[in-house]
């Protein structure tokens, strides 16, 4: 129940040497190689580079392994379109939109992190009765049980689908009972009065074989954006089930 790879979502630079591949480019190799860094984190399609630089393909290819070979470029995965090549400066690291972000390693949706991490999330509230995303978090990285560390945005996101799927209730405190260690009017959770014993087993229910209800990345699901209803493989599979 480890998780043995984190992922970073941050496109950090690094400082080019004095003696830098990049200064013994041919005129095309520096073309194309202007245009992929100018994307930074979110990197270029082959077929979009080929119509912003103009240059034969013969001639991108070419440039391409040439650049790869100068270790300036690197081919990443696209998660919306694993079939495309995708191509970035070495400099910077992939965005969340093309990697998925911390719920994605190498291209692939981590499920058996997710389904962990939503039983410890369901096992915790339910232990402490009333417990906010704060509390689990603390309560997750002190058990040890992930190679990683996990964020109060992971755990967030993972109680918001647990709320959908109508396992646990968000809940405001009243400071009374149960509330006692959350301050009034605060955000906190609680099991379901269903029983909070079906955890992962939950997921067979009917709301929760909408997918959106399960998505680690719902709140980033716009009609028009990378992440939408319209390219999600697996919201068409439901629609055709």
């Amino acid at each position: 129940m480890s998780r043995s790879q984190g992922s970073s979502s941050s496109h950090k630079r690094k400082r080019p040497g004095l003696s830098s591949p990049s200064q013994s480019l041919t005129d095309h190799e520096r073309k194309l190689y202007d245009v992929i860094r100018s994307k930074k984190d979110m990197g270029i399609w082959t077929r979009d580079m080929k119509k912003e630089t103009n240059l034969p393909d013969n001639v991108v290819n070419k440039s391409l392994k040439a650049l790869h070979a100068k270790n300036l470029i690197k081919e990443v995965v696209n998660i919306q379109n694993k079939g495309r090549k995708h191509y970035m400066a070495t400099e910077f690291q992939p965005s969340k939109e093309l990697t998925g972000g911390s719920w994605y390693v190498a291209g692939s949706l981590d499920t058996d992190f997710i389904r962990s991490l939503r039983m410890f999330c369901v096992k915790y509230i339910a232990e402490e009765k009333v417990a906010t995303v704060e509390k689990v978090t603390e309560l997750i990285r002190g058990n040890g049980a992930f190679a990683v560390e996990v964020t109060k945005q992971q755990v967030e996101e993972i109680v918001r689908a647990l709320v959908l799927d109508d396992e646990v209730m968000e809940v405001k405190s009243n400071g009374m009972g149960e509330f006692g260690s959350v301050p009034v009017g605060n955000v906190c959770y609680k099991c379901a009065g269903k029983g909070h014993g079906g955890g992962v087993k939950a997921i067979i229910g009917a709301m929760a074989s909408i997918p959106c209800g399960v998505c680690p990345r719902i709140s980033l699901c716009t009609p028009d954006g990378v992440i939408s209803p319209r390219t999600c493989v697996y919201y068409t599979k439901w629609l055709d089930f």
